[in-house]
């Protein structure tokens, strides 16, 4: 369930609810009573790692030929990898 942020307009209070992403946003403080606008806040979404699936997480091949194809499906190997490389 989805955190949102809140802030009253009166006070200035922030207070955070867990709601539904169908359920009515909150409209009165919990402090003063008066209305309330939702903030947008950055997320707790967090990419971490060096690179995507293929540079990750994919398996290493047991043996290494030169007809093996780089990442983006050619046989020629770019300056981002190193499938020809030697």
């Amino acid at each position: 369930m989805p955190t949102y942020e809140y802030e009253c307009t009166t006070c200035g209070v922030q207070f955070e609810r867990e709601q539904k992403i169908t359920e009515e946003p909150i409209k009165e403080c919990p402090e003063c009573g008066n209305s309330v606008k939702r903030v947008i806040s950055s997320g707790n979404f967090v990419l971490k790692g060096s690179g995507w699936y293929i540079t990750d997480y994919a398996r290493k091949s047991s043996s290494s030929s030169s007809n093996s194809q780089s990442a983006c499906g050619t046989k020629e190997a770019c300056g981002g990898c190193s499938a020809n490389k030697s």
